[in-house]
């Protein structure tokens, strides 16, 4: 029989998940990562309960501190937006999952994301809830390793089979939240591990257009309060060393180059420009076409057929080549100005 680590979360998606991958014929391994939720952990001892499979737990409280809060924390401070699941996802959860598949004598590994992966190869899910931007740094290692079984499906078809099934977390909300925030609350989050910035001028063209209580507040492609001049202001660029966000109309976010650095590759890294699409954020927004041009030190420079809003740095620039994920980088400042 095969065998498969599942990160079993105690979420709707990962349980459903087992199911799909016993029913395809695995044996399947339930890995639940704590990081001291109770109802979380108690949820997903009662799925695998529910379905007859053995559940490792283990603390990976340390790990994530080092390769994701502590990351996530300063790059907020230096006025960038990141976003700690493309972070955890190789360095934390995709490397627990492998380590344990592994010790088991090289099993697969399964998340309940909502992508495909074949053939060595990421590709993106259901237009509806496609995750596989999320997964744009993981490593070819893992990805050779991987199943996503919910890869074809949506969400409320996840659902629809999680209620026929009666798994036991059929109707648990979804999670909005960052799983170490789970108040949502990241400046006070912030404010408990370090100074925070302090107030600052929003500015346009050179001149104060109003006040702003500090720079982590705020995102490139955000919208200020008010009206100025008749028009409704977004953040262009955030200036920690001066506590100065530029702002301006809607039609100044769009750009039309993009750099990204360490750029992680999911297929064999190119060593001439590369023809596909961009996706700077996760949303349902589609990609624009673009070129991609790999740098020696491996950034990657892409210049966009079509503009894209407000690339904020500490984001993900993410390239398809059609549905296959090629690979992301992080938007660096300064995108084409």
């Amino acid at each position: 029989m095969k065998e498969v680590v599942l990160g079993l979360s105690g979420g709707v998606d990962s349980a459903v998940s087992a199911c799909l991958l016993r029913d395809a014929g695995y044996r399947v391994h339930g890995l639940y990562l704590d990081i001291g939720t109770p109802t979380a952990r108690a949820d997903a001892c009662a799925v695998a309960d529910a379905l007859g499979i053995d559940l490792r737990v283990e603390d990976i409280s340390d790990a994530l501190e080092r390769a994701v809060c502590a990351p996530f924390a300063a790059s907020y401070l230096r006025g960038e937006t990141p976003n700690p699941c493309i972070l955890c996802n190789p360095a934390v959860k995709f490397k627990a999952l492998l380590a344990y598949a592994d010790a088991l004598g090289g099993a697969a590994i399964a998340t309940g994301h909502y992508a495909a992966a074949r053939d060595g190869g990421l590709y993106r899910g259901r237009p509806a809830n496609d995750q596989s931007y999320m997964l744009c740094r993981i490593t070819r290692q893992q990805l050779a390793r991987l199943v996503l079984p919910l890869g074809g499906m949506e969400k409320r078809e996840t659902r629809a089979l999680a209620a026929q099934l009666a798994l036991p977390v059929a109707q648990k909300p979804d999670s909005m939240e960052i799983c170490f925030i789970p108040d949502n609350d990241y400046c006070a989050w912030l404010s408990r591990r370090a100074p925070l910035p302090g107030p600052g001028d929003f500015v346009r063209a050179g001149a104060v257009v109003g006040r702003h209580a500090g720079i982590h507040r705020w995102t490139v492609g955000q919208r200020i309060p008010g009206v100025y001049d008749g028009e409704k202001l977004y953040v262009r660029a955030i200036y920690p060393e001066t506590a100065q966000i530029e702002v301006c109309p809607d039609a100044e976010l769009w750009r039309g180059e993009v750099w990204a650095a360490d750029f992680n590759w999911l297929v064999e890294a190119p060593d001439a420009p590369v023809r596909c699409s961009i996706k700077v954020r996760h949303s349902k927004t589609s990609e624009a076409p673009c070129t991609a041009y790999p740098q020696p030190d491996g950034s990657v420079h892409i210049v966009c057929e079509a503009p894209v809003r407000a690339p904020a740095p500490g984001q993900s620039a993410v390239l398809y080549d059609g549905a296959r994920v090629l690979g992301g980088g992080t938007i660096l400042p300064g995108n084409g100005e």
